[in-house]
């Protein structure tokens, strides 16, 4: 969460467009408030300038005193609940343009960017695609994207390690996503924060590779938990790796009884037509 990890805290959040001026910058303050006005940071250093007893005992003054952790759950449930309002409005104009709005959650390295070109390359004439990209620095995923020709919008979260509601309501709307489209949404490369801020979308598509280890489900249970699907990248490697495909499904469904997966590689193109399909039947 945000107050653990620290993202969010005096973040310089942007959105740039490939080719819009030399990829000009519009940056947005994006800071997390809460109900009393306070920041996301806090410093609190009280200076007692009262005339005390010398013996200052807690009989003599009625100071509450809480424990650190409960603000901290206080300062979490009151990002999350702005996040949540936000991205109910979100679905809310998704469901009425026909916007088929999926979150793609991975780790880094998993192949979120490469699943998207080739799908936008493979599917671009029958379906109208857009995409938001979410990382901490640089345009290159954006780059790519706009190489095979989908409008994308790139944010960079700063020292942010996910997106979330408000962001994707901004980008959204300087994406101008047409109806009848599906906007494909790739997260910060972060199996945890993420996890926890819904953002809108109709479904959550996390990516797991061949390379990464089959117990990734049970080191960040929580991601999966979360997900409709998941994807398992790279399967033209399990010749060459001791990774057990069927042990990482179990993994998974002990967290997730209902996941549902999709074996496929990038690479090659091998099971890509059961992710076309899966695409093609949900919108």
């Amino acid at each position: 969460m945000c107050e653990d990890c620290g993202c969010g805290q005096d973040t310089n959040i942007t959105f740039r467009k490939p080719g819009s001026e030399g990829d000009k910058e519009h940056a947005h303050g994006h800071e997390h408030h809460h109900s009393d006005e306070s920041h996301h940071h806090h410093s609190h250093n009280h200076h007692h300038d009262h005339n005390h007893p010398t013996e200052h005992t807690h009989s003599s003054h009625s100071h509450p005193h809480s424990h650190p952790h409960s603000r901290e759950i206080v300062v979490e449930q009151d990002i999350l609940s702005k996040n949540n309002l936000l991205a109910e409005r979100n679905r809310g104009y998704f469901e009425a343009k026909d916007i088929l709005a999926l979150n793609l959650v991975s780790s880094p390295g998993s192949g979120k960017t490469s699943l998207l070109e080739r799908t936008i390359s493979d599917l671009g004439k029958e379906i109208n695609f857009f995409v938001i990209e979410g990382d901490q620095q640089t345009m290159n995923d954006a780059q790519r994207i706009d190489a095979v020709g989908a409008p994308v919008i790139q944010i960079n979260t700063g020292s942010g390690c996910h997106l979330d509601a408000e962001m994707i309501n901004q980008a959204m709307k300087e994406l101008a996503i047409e109806n009848r489209s599906v906007l494909m949404i790739e997260n910060v490369g972060n199996l945890v924060c993420p996890a926890m801020f819904d953002l809108g979308e109709k479904a959550r598509v996390v990516i797991m590779s061949t390379t990464e280890g089959e117990d990734k489900p049970q080191k960040y249970p929580a991601m999966f938990q979360s997900s409709q699907i998941c994807i398992i990248n790279k399967i033209d490697l399990l010749p060459y790796l001791d990774f057990d495909l069927e042990q990482a499904k179990q993994y998974a469904l002990q967290v997730n009884p209902h996941l549902e997966f999709l074996e496929l590689s990038v690479k090659t193109g091998e099971g890509l037509e059961n992710w076309y399909t899966w695409l093609k039947n949900s919108l």
